[in-house]
Order: structure tokens, then C-alpha cells, then sequence
């Protein structure tokens, strides 16, 4: 997708369920959604953002290899890379990373063998994020960037007409990345059924009335600029709403 001289390409990681460690069936994951006693099965989807300078944005980096911290629940390994370098791209080539937040399913590919895997890029993380994310698993991933670190607050343009907006319920410092009227959504949604009712919450939410109430005002706002958002866990990462 070509929008505001920006070329958005959707990278899928990974299909599968979660693992045991945090599985619930869906009704359970989405309590009161009516939606059928049964696995989920999740694709996860980072984004390649190149704009008309060669400029070149990741939208999240995926839930990395067999000893991520994603292993004990996703289906490592991802597969990240080799959809970049199906794209044309190298690791070395990335300029910039969005983190929308530090889990484990949208992180964990930024590091391998204890080194950065996109070397030459700034990775821009919400002060909010990193604040809650002390103490966690992910400070090890957290520790090896941490020179390559862009840390903001709030919404800020990060590339030319590439903006980061925080949208906190999720994780404290969650955020969504705007391109002329595409918003890649991070976590904002989980499943589709809060697209019909944003007031279905999600059993992992850090805070489940905070992420409700960003989710109904920014799908409004989305909504009535009848934008694309770019999904990380739907089948099919582009939706006009």
C-alpha cells in the first residue's frame, strides 16, 4: 500500500496459536464477546515503512528465534528477516524501529545473539514503556539496545510523515504509528470483535478500562477519517474502517 509518498508492506512473522503457557479459548480471552469456546490462532505482523528518500522504518520486530522470551507462548521462530529480505531489504538497511510495546511478540526479534539485530537503527520506545517494563523479562532485550534507544513522550514525528501517537491501556506506554490515513494499531485491537464493540476487553490487558476507553477514541477518530488500520493479529493486516 502507497500512501503520502510512504510504501507500506505488511511482513508476517508467524501464524499460529498460543502456547500453553497463556492459552485461553477465545470466550475466555474475550469475555462477554460471544465468540465461540475455541483456540485462537494469531498472525503476527510487523510493518516496512519506505519512504520516497530510501528511508527506511520497522514497525515492530516480531517474536525472534527459538530462546526469545516469545518461545515459552509463540510459534518461534519468527521469520521476520527472511520476509525483509524478500522485500529487498537487509537488517543493516533499517534506519529506524518502532517498538509499539515491549512485549514479547513485538520486541523479541530485535535482538539475537546478544546483539542488536537491525544494528544501524534507532529504536523509539514511549518513556512510559520503558518505565513499566523494569524488572521484566524484556530488560535483557531493553539492556542491548539501549545505546540505540530514541525514548519519546507522547505523540512525535519520528521520520518525516511518520508519527507515533501513545495510546496507553495495553502497556502503560503502548502507541500506534501514523502514515497519511494508515494507522498501524500495535495492540490497540486484538480480535475483530472489538472493532463492532471497542468495550470488549482483552484478558491480557495491563489495564483493561484504560485500553477499552483509548480504543473507543482512537477507532472513532479512525473511523470517521475512514482510515486503514494495519493489525498486528487479524488474518489479513489491512482494513478500511
Amino acid at each position: 500500500m502507497n500512501v503520502s509518498g510512504v510504501e507500506v508492506t505488511p511482513l508476517c512473522d508467524a501464524v499460529g496459536p498460543m502456547g500453553p503457557a497463556i492459552s485461553r479459548p477465545l470466550a475466555e480471552m474475550f469475555a462477554g464477546s460471544g465468540l465461540p469456546d475455541e483456540p485462537w490462532v494469531l498472525h503476527f505482523h510487523c510493518y516496512l515503512l519506505r519512504d520516497a528518500a530510501g528511508r527506511l522504518t520497522l514497525v515492530d520486530t516480531g517474536i525472534g528465534g527459538e530462546q526469545s522470551p516469545a518461545s515459552s507462548w509463540a510459534p518461534v521462530p519468527g521469520v521476520l528477516t527472511g520476509e525483509l529480505a524478500a522485500a529487498g531489504v537487509t537488517p543493516a538497511e533499517i534506519g529506524t524501529v518502532v517498538l509499539t510495546h515491549l512485549h514479547s511478540d513485538h520486541a523479541s526479534g530485535a535482538v539475537a545473539d546478544g546483539a542488536p539485530v537491525f544494528e544501524n537503527a534507532r529504536y523509539v520506545v514511549q518513556q512510559a514503556e520503558l518505565d513499566a517494563a523494569r524488572g521484566s523479562v524484556l530488560d535483557e532485550i531493553v539492556s542491548v539496545i539501549k545505546d540505540r534507544l530514541h525514548v519519546v513522550e507522547g505523540d512525535a514525528e519520528i521520520v518525516p510523515g511518520v508519527r507515533v501517537r501513545l495510546a496507553p491501556g495495553h502497556t502503560p506506554g503502548h502507541q500506534i504509528v501514523r502514515v497519511g490515513d494508515v494507522a498501524m494499531t500495535g495492540d490497540l485491537v486484538h480480535h475483530p470483535v472489538q472493532l463492532a464493540n471497542p468495550e470488549i476487553r482483552y484478558l491480557y490487558d495491563d489495564d483493561g478500562e484504560t485500553a477499552a476507553r483509548t480504543r473507543a477514541e482512537v477507532l472513532a477518530e479512525l473511523g470517521a477519517e475512514r482510515a486503514v488500520i494495519a493489525t498486528s493479529h487479524f488474518s489479513e493486516p489491512f482494513l478500511r474502517l
